[in-house]
């Protein structure tokens, strides 16, 4: 038998779909396609993060394994759990930096807020992410490695136990769509049968509006996706959601439009509507948003504001907000107010800032981030 020689780069097998797997067991070990699903079993179905654990592989393979690969998940620096049952976990990336993760229970559902980048570049004035500037990408290890944190914090479920991870949104820090093969990669993990096995319809991309990107997703997911819209008009919407000076709402929902059409059933968007006192929560907007979706199938989360400080917005009442969600029940609409979970934790939507080295802190702007074609993570480490 040949002597297999230790690599100085190991492969991390935590970020790997099934078909690279496969690959790299066939192309770079030799050894048989099957192996690919069996070790994807091992690492997201029994959390399994030791080869020699993995009892029906042959000692040898093992060995091999051990000399070439690696599964390398981040460092939880902090876990904390709020009163309502929420759960937030503070994950060191390479570099130093960290990223924040969030799990909701509701009832028999679990869900779990992921993160895609440390930071964001496209500065909406309603998040603290946002804020922050820009760091870098997750790797697609990086981003499936909070799914496995959080499943085995709970003790990975086999055949005979309750799953607690039910549901995965793409909604943490970061753009998804601004680092678009890692997530993709990791949104398909997470549905694979031989790995988590969650259901296309409960793994929801959100995304302000990348819309090229946005229409390259048909054909290499059928993931459910969501739209951060928060404004009724574009005027609006300009000053909330900068990436709209480059993709406007009409752009933006016909993007939508051709992706829910090419998925193989029928399923509505997500609409995210972030409520901020007296900037677009009022009759008028209720009214203009009710015209603006008339064409588009869709189910819509208000969102109150959840503040953070220096924001310089508020709140809306509560008689605003059921106000804002009559009017369009009234026109027909699927609506519900998203429930405040985790703010004793800065865990609500809006609050996920996460920790930057500021040796390696970049600002990024949104429109630097698309010149040329270049991603925020191209500009960022020029």
């Amino acid at each position: 038998m040949t002597e297999v020689i230790a690599s100085s780069a190991k492969k991390n097998l935590l970020g790997m779909t099934l078909p690279q797997l496969q690959s790299y067991f066939v192309d770079e070990l030799g050894e048989k396609k099957f192996r690919g699903a069996q070790i994807m079993k091992w690492i997201h179905q029994r959390g399994v993060d030791n080869f020699d654990d993995m009892t029906d592989l042959s000692k040898a393979l093992r060995t091999k394994l051990k000399n070439l690969a690696d599964i390398v998940y981040p460092e939880v620096l902090e876990l904390k759990e709020s009163v309502d049952g929420t759960r937030k976990w503070i994950m060191r990336m390479d570099g130093g930096n960290s990223v924040e993760t969030v799990y909701i229970p509701e009832g028999d559902r679990g869900t779990l807020c992921v993160s895609s980048q440390i930071g964001c570049s496209l500065d909406c004035s309603f998040c603290s992410t946002g804020k922050q500037g820009f760091n870098r990408d997750l790797t697609s290890a990086e981003i499936i490695a909070q799914v496995w944190v959080a499943a085995k914090s709970f003790d990975i479920p086999g055949q005979d136990r309750v799953r607690k991870v039910t549901n995965v949104v793409m909604m943490g820090m970061g753009e998804p769509l601004m680092n678009f093969e890692p997530v993709m990669d990791a949104v398909n993990i997470m549905m694979e049968d031989n790995s988590y096995g969650i259901s296309k319809r409960r793994v929801t991309l959100s995304t302000s509006g990348v819309v090229p990107n946005l229409d390259k997703m048909a054909g290499l997911t059928d993931v459910s996706l969501a739209i951060s819209l928060h404004a009724p008009n574009d005027e609006l919407r300009n000053q909330l959601v900068p990436i709209n000076r480059k993709y406007n709402i009409a752009m933006l929902l016909e993007s939508c439009a051709r992706y829910m059409e090419n998925l193989p059933d029928k399923r509505v968007i997500t609409i995210e509507y972030t409520l901020i006192s007296e900037i677009n929560d009022k009759p008028e907007h209720a009214h203009e948003l009710a015209v603006l979706l008339k064409d588009t199938p869709c189910k819509i989360n208000l969102i109150p504001f959840n503040p953070f400080p220096n924001s310089g917005y508020k709140r809306p009442s509560n008689n605003r907000i059921h106000r804002f969600k009559d009017i369009m029940h009234e026109a027909g609409y699927n609506i519900t107010v998203r429930k405040t979970r985790g703010d004793d934790i800065d865990a609500a939507c809006g609050q996920l800032v996460g920790q930057f080295n500021d040796r390696t802190k970049r600002s990024v702007k949104f429109e630097d981030a698309v010149a040329k074609g270049r991603t925020a993570s191209q500009i960022a480490h020029k």
